[in-house]
């Protein structure tokens, strides 16, 4: 494994998914080490005055914009209470986030992110939240098709099973970035 090196003039933190609504689902044995985890990174991101952006999902209020394939299995059918969609109080925002609200699984389709990362010269994104398998991976296979190096932060993301965690951490991240630890980015930040 190479020393992990961050630039921090040209690296952003992507948070994915840690909001009331989907943390709320992952059950807190999940949720509570993967939200603590990308705190500490928030807040090292916020310190090095390097941007932090975190990604939320809601359909829009109309509904029209949610998918509806045909499928073989159950409908993804989450219950939506007033608070879904903002981001877990851990997590802040904090005032110079960038709060980016999507409408799918992958947090640059149909959404600013790809221009907001551009104009601010990032070319590394450190990726981390819930859905490791769904969010986060449709996510990570844009970021790779739009050119951007990846670090995967192994403990700051999770699934709803440990089958789905393990299989994206050692089939699909391997062959499109680097996977680390929490201790491991904050000690290149240090």
């Amino acid at each position: 494994m190479t020393p992990l090196m961050i630039d921090p003039s040209k690296t952003a933190l992507v948070v994915i998914d840690l909001q009331k609504g989907i943390v709320g689902l992952a059950g807190p044995d999940v949720a509570r080490p993967v939200v603590a985890n990308a705190a500490k990174l928030a807040q090292a991101f916020r310190e090095k005055q390097m941007p932090v952006f975190l990604v939320r999902v809601t359909p829009s209020p109309d509904g029209k914009d949610a998918l509806k394939p045909v499928l073989d299995g159950p409908p993804l059918n989450m219950p939506r209470g007033p608070d879904w969609a903002e981001i877990v109080p851990e997590l802040g925002p904090g005032p110079n986030d960038f709060v980016i609200t999507k409408r799918q699984w992958s947090a640059f389709y149909g959404t600013e992110l790809d221009l907001q990362l551009r104009r601010r010269g990032i070319e590394t994104i450190v990726l981390c939240g819930i859905s490791t398998n769904i969010g986060v991976e449709s996510t990570a296979r844009a970021a790779y098709e739009y050119g951007y190096q990846q670090i995967f932060v192994e403990d700051a993301t999770a699934a709803r099973s440990k089958e789905e965690h393990d299989h994206t951490m050692k089939t699909t991240f391997p062959r499109i970035g680097r996977i680390r630890k929490t201790e491991d980015v904050l000690a290149a930040l240090a």
